[in-house]
């Protein structure tokens, strides 16, 4: 037998041998059940890997766990009361991490309510692929794509290293890495040493300051609902990005943006959005008040300043549609008092 055919025979083994090797492995599955709506882990989630044995239950984090698993192609399947059954197949051929899987409501609102339309959409557009003979299933042969959501509700989508003080005897957390909900005013906590991740309630915390892992600076967020805005505490957090006599802060708004695609015509944007807005407070005493866009009222909140932070503002050719001019603004007046101390040299994620 040549050399060339041993080759072909020996991959032609391996080929049909392989798989049935693995069939006798053993691998792990985990992933993190959340509510859609309001990005919070779902507690006691059935989690089931259909017609077969292996199957649990979410834990409070909702983290699910199988360990053992044979290697094999399966359908995971999750229930929860009062929401939508989760179905995605799956093949395990290794240790597999899904991450966090969504399930939706029923009849939710808002973020909840595209959500179910796209999961409806998804089902048809399957049905519809599986019958091809059914009129009027694609677009020359082509099934529809089902829209996404874009975005994120996360103030910032990585993990940054953090220092954080609970309200409840001003106890500090060290050695997490966290993220922070906007949307459901919730952070989630990393510990890297055991890969773990918590969650707590945005209200337990008074404040928190994390290094941002893309500028490598500290960044400080205060609690809402330690000021007020028309005499009413405030739910979420808000950035320092200046202290001083007259500080400044920011406050980022997560938006739910439905799709306006017109399928008829093609136009559009096929995908629902998120969309981040900043807002710019300034603080006297424990009063917030959102900073002015109209060039007059905005000198005006400086007092016997107000001339000079205009004198500041045209000698230094500094625009005043460009929201960076605000923070130039403040750093120039709070500096002018002393024990003033910059927190930041610029200002961060300036993108709205």
């Amino acid at each position: 037998m040549t050399f060339p055919r041993i080759v072909g025979l020996l991959l032609l083994l391996l080929m049909f041998w392989a798989p049935l090797m693995l069939q006798g492995q053993n691998f792990r599955l985990k992933g993190r059940i959340m509510d859609f709506d309001i990005q919070e882990p779902i507690d006691g989630a059935s989690v089931t890997l259909r017609n077969t044995p292996y199957g649990g239950l979410s834990n409070g984090a909702g983290i699910f766990l199988m360990e053992k698993v044979l290697s094999d192609k399966y359908t995971l399947a999750i229930n929860y009361p009062g929401y939508n059954t989760y179905e995605q197949v799956i093949k395990l051929d290794k240790d597999l991490d899904l991450g966090n899987i969504f399930l939706v409501k029923f009849g939710s609102e808002g973020t909840g309510s595209a959500l179910q339309k796209t999961i409806r959409a998804t089902n048809v557009s399957r049905l519809l692929v599986e019958r091809p003979n059914f009129i009027g299933n694609t677009f020359y042969g082509i099934p529809p794509e089902p829209k996404k959501v874009e975005g994120n509700f996360y103030l910032d989508n990585k993990w940054n290293i953090a220092s954080i003080l609970l309200y409840r005897e001003q106890t500090v957390l060290e050695g997490f890495r966290v993220r922070y909900n906007i949307n459901s005013n919730l952070f989630e906590l990393w510990e890297p040493e055991s890969s773990q991740v918590t969650t707590v309630p945005g209200l337990r915390i008074q404040n928190i300051v994390w290094m941002d892992s893309s500028y490598q600076v500290p960044r400080y967020f205060v609690n809402g609902m330690d000021f007020r805005e028309d005499n009413v505490p405030i739910s979420g957090f808000f950035e320092v990005l200046v202290e001083g006599k007259l500080p400044l802060m920011r406050r980022t708004m997560a938006i739910f943006k439905e799709s306006n695609y017109n399928t008829a015509l093609m136009v559009g944007n096929r995908n629902d959005q998120i969309i981040k807005r900043n807002v710019y407070y300034y603080l006297k005493g424990k009063d917030l008040f959102e900073v002015p866009k109209k060039r007059k009222e905005l000198f005006q909140i400086f007092g016997d300043q107000a001339a000079a932070i205009e004198a500041f503002v045209n000698a230094n050719g500094i625009d005043l549609k460009d929201r960076t001019s605000i923070f130039q603004m403040f750093t120039f007046y709070n500096s002018q008092f002393p024990g003033f101390v910059p927190i930041m040299d610029q200002l961060l994620d300036e993108k709205n």
